[in-house]
């Protein structure tokens, strides 16, 4: 004896509850994630960041790389009005051999920003000053016959260099030469190893 199926009117409503339920779930779940997104805190302090190249960052914020004698270099992420002090701080503070004198802890960081404490014992000046034995080329001091020792730099790109410098302050990091008429990526691509802020 074979069961008759049904009726068409009750296989309806058990089609509109079995749609009504999975629709409660879906609903459910949606509320509950947002409710745990929402639950969590933004970070309210900086954190170093595993990766070598920036995100874009969120409004009110900035990047920085911090680099040099500091407890824990790296790159940190950090209010818009934050002052290098700040930099410092958020990688733990400055080692021993950290010389301060070379440092305007004062001076308000960009984002994009790449900024080493120098070492005792490092040439004087401003906070791009590397360490003894770097010989890169310090866009900020160089001249034009320092330049033009710099792969396919020749005397009109040197000049071109020192102008935009003189017309727009420092240069906050190497990735700042793009701005520079005649330099893209592939040139500034050759000589990023050869250059240090």
């Amino acid at each position: 004896m074979t069961e008759s199926p049904p009726p068409p009117r009750l296989r309806r409503l058990r089609l509109s509850v079995g749609a009504a339920v999975v629709v409660a779930l879906v609903v459910l779940s949606g509320a509950v994630g947002l409710g745990l997104l929402r639950g969590q805190a933004a970070p309210t302090e900086s954190i170093p960041m595993s990766t070598d190249e920036p995100s874009v960052s969120a409004a009110g914020e900035l990047y920085v790389h911090v680099l040099g004698a500091v407890e824990q270099p790296g790159l940190y992420l950090l209010d818009v009005d934050a002052r290098l002090v700040d930099a410092v701080a958020a990688a733990g503070g400055t080692t021993d051999q950290a010389d301060l004198a070379g440092v305007n802890l004062a001076r308000a960081v960009t984002d994009g920003e790449q900024i080493v404490v120098p070492v005792l014992g490092a040439a004087k000046g401003e906070p791009g000053v590397a360490a003894p034995g770097d010989d890169r080329i310090d866009l900020n001091a160089a001249d034009q016959a320092a330049l033009e020792t710099l792969p396919r730099i020749g005397p009109a790109l040197a000049e071109r260099i020192i102008a935009w410098r003189e017309e727009n302050g420092r240069f906050q990091s190497v990735d700042d030469l793009l701005a520079v008429p005649g330099i893209g990526e592939k040139l500034l691509a050759g000589i990023r190893d050869g250059v240090r802020v």
